[in-house]
């Protein structure tokens, strides 16, 4: 039996697809196929095989070294991997021991941008089967799994906000390359301000256009491009989705932006808030919504009245707000991202919702009798694991139900109103997740305190440097 078969992996959809896959490999004579897995901070990490190597080891697996979950942003292992336990108190991740990628079958697509290239998601097992509790991936498809229980489903639609500029010089000397290495330097394509103008949009029509036909040739539900108020920035909305859909899409999207801006000329960031001139935050907007796998109704609708959502929708809503602070570092894990949280802007400070407001953390849209009534959080930075947003959200809204959470009401003055705080440091937000008895319950204390170990080997390594505004500050005077 091969790995699949042992250990039951693919459901019958997936073996559907895996035969699908197979055939559009042949007739479109495929010559390679990325295996990827979404890492730790929601970037893809993998093997390019050869398409025969990789059609036989979609039951059989890849292998691929553990160390690639004990890496922080700079792509630095900050585990003792090759101590007892490797540092995640596990013998299964000692000594950059191997794991299984095994691929998604569901997930297949071909690459509009690299010739003959096929692309795979993956999840990723231990020789025995079991799913590595530190793949993002496999713990958002088990918080799938308990709403699933419940009879639901998770509706996710995307507003995503992003920087792209004119690559000038790629610095690519030697002496650039480090962990990290030299940013590029850029220049900007348009200088922004003139918000969703026809001007400024024209100015970036070029690349956008470029993005446009490769993310639909890439069969990915985009909906709108938009310029956004900043330099070079930019916006693209997505229609929602069920499920683990729409966390791949935002992977899948953030991968192709940047290898498709790269091939032709261009730098696109994810970064929140990059250090130029000039320029503004950029935030992920995520609509959500809660629905019945009976029939597909929307269980935040309200049912005639005023009340713009249901006694459920209420609770999860109350759920958001409450578990706000803790789960701040996974819909903001930069440190670069707390820089967007600022009062009297389009970005939220403080736990607190309102109907239609862009000034709340959660945007309240709809009316009774609305099937589109959904929750818009506007906490999140682009650069956000998908997968840990996504799950954060949905844990903390079922809480919220579960104990009939009442969000208070709608905050007309968001920047006026009395609320908690979200916290104002990545190093606040994540004491915040560490001290926090519920995410250690529904995460796991394993997965809080592994991930808690990945953001402050980040939040160390930049109190390290001396800032520009240290030296600004001191030099002169002292």
């Amino acid at each position: 039996m091969s790995f699949v078969e042992r250990h039951g992996l693919w459901s019958s959809e997936q073996k559907e697809a895996a035969a699908r896959l197979k055939r559009i490999v042949e007739e479109q004579k495929l010559e390679v196929i990325r295996l990827s897995f979404p890492d730790q901070h929601g970037i893809l990490r993998g093997k390019t095989l050869v398409a025969s190597e990789a059609l036989a080891s979609l039951e059989s697996g890849c292998t691929i070294t553990t160390t690639m979950f004990a890496k922080d942003t700079s792509h630095k292992t900050v585990f003792p991997v090759f101590t007892s336990g490797g540092g995640f108190g596990m013998r299964e991740m000692e000594g950059a021991a191997d794991v299984l990628m095994v691929a998604d079958p569901t997930s297949f697509r071909v690459l509009p941008w690299a010739p003959a290239t096929g692309w795979l998601l993956c999840d990723v097992y231990f020789a025995d089967g079991r799913p590595v509790p530190f793949a993002t991936r496999n713990l958002y498809r088990s918080v799938l799994t308990k709403l699933s229980n419940r009879g639901y489903d998770f509706v996710a639609g995307l507003e995503v906000e992003f920087h792209i500029f004119k690559l000038e010089d790629a610095r690519m000397a030697p002496e650039d390359a480090g962990q990290p290495g030299q940013p590029p330097e850029v220049s900007l394509l348009s200088h922004g301000y003139q918000y969703l103008t026809e001007q400024r949009y024209d100015q970036m029509e070029p690349v956008l256009e470029i993005l446009r036909r490769d993310i639909v040739a890439l069969g990915l539900p985009l909906r709108s491009i938009e310029v956004e108020f900043g330099p070079s920035q930019c916006e693209f909305t997505f229609a929602p989705r069920k499920g683990l859909e729409p966390a791949d899409i935002m992977i899948l999207f953030r991968s192709a932006v940047k290898q498709i801006a790269h091939r032709h000329g261009y730098h696109a960031t994810f970064m929140c808030r990059p250090k130029l001139p000039n320029l503004f935050a950029s935030g992920w907007h995520l609509h959500q919504s809660i629905v019945s796998r009976a029939g597909g109704e929307n269980a935040f609708m309200s049912k005639g009245g005023d009340e713009v959502l249901s006694a459920f929708g209420k609770n999860y809503l109350g759920g958001l707000l409450k578990h706000a602070r803790a789960s701040a570092v996974f819909a903001t894990p930069t440190i670069n991202g707390y820089k967007r949280y600022r009062t009297y802007s389009l970005a939220p400070d403080r736990a607190i919702w309102g109907r239609d407001n862009r000034g709340v953390m959660v945007r309240v849209l709809g009316r009774a009798d609305d099937p589109a009534t959904r929750l818009e959080n506007r906490i999140g930075e682009p650069a956000a694991n998908p997968y840990l947003y996504m799950a954060s959200q949905i844990l903390s809204g079922l809480d919220g139900v579960d104990r009939k959470l009442d969000p208070g009401p709608s905050a007309d003055t968001p920047y006026e109103t009395q609320a908690e705080p979200l916290p104002k440091t990545l190093r606040e937000a994540v004491i915040a997740l560490k001290d926090d008895a519920f995410f250690r319950g529904a995460l796991g204390a394993g997965f809080v305190d592994y991930y808690v170990h990945i953001k402050n080997a980040e939040i160390e390594r930049f109190q390290a440097e001396v800032s520009d505004w240290e030296q600004r500050e001191y030099f002169e005077m002292f």
